[in-house]
């Protein structure tokens, strides 16, 4: 059962059973009960995880080998940790999974606002109640979900916020003077005693109240109004950060630097498969979706690859590096454009085509960051470039590299689809095609479907139809056939002869006396 545990016979690792019938301090003794620091505690926890092979960081992919054991040696050594890495690089969901590490409950004195442990009492009002009841010290039990708190670093954080301040309501009501103690509020830090505390980008943060913080890593003291309190309080701390704050909005002052005792480096997917792995873990779907609209593999890995093309675009600031999140929100919106197709044509099942992939671009732009050169395109233009690329670089793993062959040569697999074109014909692919229509119109295509044939024999229908649009799209990639935007979708025609076609546009335009207006 939740509410049960298991009496331990190490007294260090003593846990309660039947934990919510023990209601005063007194009953709290005859069972055993040994408190501990809460960074002890996470390392007991940890220890037998590990010995138990279990895992404490759930949904977590790809950092099996790197970022999730230089946690747990940080754990082990009970250190404060900073975890420095990009965004979208899964740093606050690594904290929040650290309440796996804790007790799933401790006692806690009844009222107390610090999470006071009824064997070390901190504060004024549990040091007052043990004093005037002893054992007969009402006790609750706090559940570990209650003992994880996060904060934001914004520039608009104040020391009264984090650390507390004078309340003169509290004084007032109280009938005490402002040299009492008593008529502190204390902030977030102080009631997270006995609790994980993440400060998300810790940069932000002013200097004065970094310096506050590792006064209270190092000193276990506070200063709030004249008052010096001195708190041992009982914290796991957790900090993340940007490496482009560092020079861009601010820095984490060296003092504070030197306080936490771990430095993690977090890392975007190393494969495109475990990227793959993390999208269709993240990625939000209605029933509804998922029950009619189908997705094969590729349109999988073309997802991740615009990521990983992103990356390592020169239009892109690598510094402020590219979210795993823009592979979940273009996987959504992929699913949802075809879902909107599937809608309007009133058809009960639908197949992702690489033509849907004009939805993934709102998803794309947004998550972005452009150099000079990337501004001077704009962010659709860039986000457009970035499924090409990512068709590009898919495209040799399912067909021969047009690249490596010769395009008039007779073995050229290319060579009766492209000759098909070079007689002037083009067809125009719409978004809001019916599967019937989109299914026309690629096999009117001589040689098309017995070149998909030829390298997928085994594939399906659905998928044969997908990789005949998908060496379309190849094949204007490489340049052997030209791609332009419709207002509703897209037209392929012969490379040759747009480029006769835009010179001779271009030419009536010079001869316009009104383009020039």
């Amino acid at each position: 059962m939740r509410h049960e545990r298991t009496i331990m016979e190490d007294p260090k690792t003593m846990l309660i059973k039947n934990h919510s019938e023990i209601k005063t301090l007194g009953q709290l003794k005859k069972t055993g009960y040994k408190p501990r620091s809460i960074k002890d505690e996470m390392r007991e926890n940890l220890i037998k995880q590990l010995e138990n092979n279990e895992n404490s960081f759930h949904g977590i992919v790809g950092y099996e080998q790197s970022v999730i054991p230089d946690i747990d040696t940080s754990i082990l050594s009970r250190h404060n940790i900073l975890l420095l890495g990009l965004r979208g690089q899964a740093k606050t969901r690594l904290a929040r999974l650290m309440v796996n590490l804790l007790d799933e409950y401790i006692p806690i004195v009844e009222g107390s606002e610090l999470n006071d442990d009824p064997f070390n009492p901190i504060s004024r009002y549990s040091l007052d109640i043990i004093e005037q009841h002893g054992d007969d010290t009402p006790i609750s039990w706090m559940h570990r979900s209650e003992r994880y708190t996060e904060k934001l670093a914004t520039p608009d954080v104040s020391i009264a916020d984090l650390i507390g301040d004078v309340d003169p309501i509290k004084a007032a009501n109280l009938k005490l003077p402002y040299s009492d103690e008593r008529v502190i509020h204390f902030g977030l830090i102080p009631r997270s005693h006995r609790s994980i505390f993440v400060i998300n980008e810790l940069p932000d943060l002013q200097a004065r109240i970094q310096v506050a913080l590792f006064n209270i890593l190092q000193e276990k003291d506070i200063q709030i109004r004249g008052f010096k309190i001195r708190l041992p309080l009982d914290i796991q701390f957790v900090f993340t950060a940007n490496p482009e704050d560092y020079t861009n909005r601010g820095a984490i002052v060296t003092p504070l630097k030197d306080r936490i005792d771990s430095q993690i480096l977090t890392h975007y997917p190393k494969s495109i498969h475990v990227s793959k792995e993390i999208t269709s873990q993240e990625a939000k779907l209605t029933v509804e979706q998922a029950q009619r609209v189908c997705s094969s593999e590729l349109v999988k890995l073309l997802i991740e690859q615009i990521a990983f093309e992103a990356r390592e675009s020169e239009y892109i600031d690598a510094k402020s590096g590219v979210s795993a999140r823009l592979t979940i929100s273009a996987y959504e919106n992929l699913v949802s454009a075809a879902e909107r197709r599937l809608l309007i044509n009133k058809e009960k099942e639908t197949h992702i085509r690489i033509s849907d992939f004009a939805g993934v671009i709102p998803s794309i732009t947004g998550k972005i960051e452009l150099v000079y050169e990337g501004e001077q395109e704009g962010p659709a233009k860039v986000a457009q470039i970035l499924v090409g690329k990512a068709i590009r670089s898919q495209f040799s793993l399912y067909f021969p590299n047009p690249d490596k062959l010769k395009r008039n040569q007779d073995s050229n697999p290319y060579l009766p689809v492209i000759n098909w074109f070079g007689k002037g014909n083009q067809i125009d692919l719409m978004n809001s095609f019916s599967n019937a229509e989109y299914k026309k119109t690629l096999h009117s295509i001589p040689g098309l479907k017995e070149l998909v044939n030829k390298y997928h024999p085994n594939e399906d229908e659905s998928n044969k139809l997908l990789l005949m649009e998908f060496v379309l799209h190849g094949l204007s990639e490489y340049s052997l056939l030209s791609k332009f935007r419709l207002e509703k979708g897209l037209q392929f025609k012969d490379m040759l002869s747009s480029m006769f076609s835009m010179n001779k546009e271009e030419d009536e335009d010079l001869n316009n006396p009104d383009t020039f207006i």
